[in-house]
């Protein structure tokens, strides 16, 4: 069987979301951005993609890859909607890397996308009735334990399971923004990040480059100032602090047969070594990420103490920090340039932000194995273990 290699990785810089720079800007124009760019880097002929598969979240129908293509002058590519809620950009990753292992692909730019700001409100007809009413499609049954307040199922339940202070979730994000903040001004992000030109309101166009959710003026003490989002629960202790914020991005990569490869002379930045996906009680999906790191390990042949670098996104601190402790991480290789809590959730795009910064980081680093994993809505989990040679 073919590898599936990545030849280029790539994404925006992600926005905050409503009132960042990127608060304009729909979500089909970050996707094609992200995807020119993908395959330029890559330096394949945009004729030579078979596919391409983009993670895009809760925008109620439509294929945002395939406006991307057609946008980016690829008409004869097809394009795939992939939604696993957060986990939908490695979800679109294992999908591309399926394909070129099969031999079905040569050729495919993997990704996702996510625009909070301007995403629509799915309206809904009440059953039974004339009346309408706003909410979101439904993932899994919602009970007194699993509901859609992911404050609740991923961040708190997970906490109340392993014992976590909020000391110790309010310290993780702490880190998260110092290293995020080290990582722009020490232009660690450089390789990675694809600068776009955005147009405002009044006309005027900006040139973004930069992620703006990071808080160099975070402090340990504005962190255990914040109140608890539910203070009505009697030691409730997930605060805007130590969860994620709601953001906006988008990030692709140009993942090709090895064989492919070698003939055009691309790059061979890293190869798709193992990917997968699994449930878990919807009550506890922030376990997803333990879960799903648990079996993408031994689908690798990996252990825990293999992993050059991991990424366990930060969709509450409580998560990557009972990853570590369950798993047995040296904290020091997680999210080494921060997470969610600092750099942004933008949620259809976050696997792919993942995977292209593993990328990049490891090459700086003199090659590795590196794993992404993260909980997903409904009680979902999803990983990507990839290696630089």
């Amino acid at each position: 069987m073919p590898e599936a290699v990545i030849a280029s990785a790539v994404r925006t810089p992600i926005g905050t979301a409503f009132k960042g720079t990127l608060s304009e800007t729909p979500a089909e124009e970050l996707a094609t951005h992200v995807l020119r760019e993908a395959v330029r880097r890559s330096g394949l002929a945009p004729g030579r993609f078979d596919d391409v598969a983009f993670g895009e979240v809760m925008y109620g129908g439509g294929d945002l890859a395939r406006y991307a293509a057609v946008a980016a002058g690829m008409t004869h590519v097809p394009g795939v909607a992939v939604q696993r809620h957060c986990a939908s950009g490695l979800a679109a990753i294992g999908m591309a890397a399926a394909g070129i292992r099969a031999g079905m692909d040569r050729a495919v730019v993997a990704g996702g996308v996510q625009s909070s700001s301007t995403g629509p409100a799915l309206t809904w007809r009440i059953p039974g009735g004339d009346g309408t009413e706003q909410r979101n499609a439904p993932t899994f049954p919602y009970t007194g334990e699993a509901t859609d307040d992911v404050s609740l199922s991923v961040g708190w339940n997970v906490a109340r399971r392993y014992e976590l202070t909020r000391e110790q979730m309010d310290a993780w994000a702490l880190r998260s923004h110092r290293r995020a903040v080290a990582a722009t001004e020490s232009g660690a992000f450089a390789d990675e990040i694809a600068p776009i030109k955005v147009t405002r309101r009044d006309g005027s166009v900006v040139e973004f480059t930069a992620d703006e959710h990071p808080r160099s003026t975070t402090s340990a003490e504005k962190l255990a100032a914040l109140a608890p989002l539910h203070p009505e629960i009697d030691g409730f202790s997930i605060t805007a602090g130590n969860a994620c914020g709601m953001n906006d991005g988008a990030a692709a990569l140009a993942i090709v047969a090895d064989d492919l490869a070698r003939e055009e002379g691309l790059p061979e930045l890293a190869v798709v070594r193992a990917w997968t996906a699994v449930g878990v009680q919807p009550a506890y999906t922030g376990v997803g990420a333990i879960d799903a790191a648990t079996k993408v390990l031994a689908r690798a042949g990996l252990r825990a103490s293999e992993v050059d670098l991991w990424e366990i996104n930060e969709a509450f601190a409580s998560v990557p920090v009972a990853a570590c402790e369950v798993l047995g991480l040296d904290e020091d290789r997680v999210n080494v340039h921060g997470s969610g809590c600092s750099l942004g959730h933008p949620i259809g795009a976050t696997g792919a932000r993942m995977v292209t910064t593993l990328v990049h980081e490891l090459r700086r680093r003199g090659g590795g194995f590196g794993l992404a994993t993260m909980c997903a809505g409904g009680g979902q989990g999803g990983a990507v273990v990839i290696e630089v040679p």
